[in-house]
């Protein structure tokens, strides 16, 4: 099993949808394939990004609610934002 790692931004952004359980849901659900180390359903759009977060991968978990992470150490995933396109770009 693949150990998650919580930014303390990524804290603050999964404060904001705390109320929101359905997001909540379809997040845990995406989080517990990354701990399995099983691939993002395609549905969910994965794709590495570029920029200022060039090497992170981001994916959907609604049409404009967005998970970023860092898998670039063995067996550690950092989860580093979570929001709307708005919130993070």
């Amino acid at each position: 099993m693949i150990t998650l790692k919580l930014t303390s931004q990524f804290k603050k952004d999964l404060k904001r949808y705390k109320n929101n359980h359905i997001v909540l849901d379809k997040l845990e659900a995406i989080l517990n394939l990354l701990a399995e180390g099983k691939p993002i359903p395609e549905k969910n759009r994965p794709h590495m990004l570029t920029g200022n977060y060039k090497g992170h991968m981001e994916c959907h978990v609604e049409s404009d609610t967005l998970l970023i992470w860092w898998d670039k150490v063995v067996g550690v995933i950092t989860l580093v934002r979570f929001g709307s396109h708005a919130e993070l770009f």
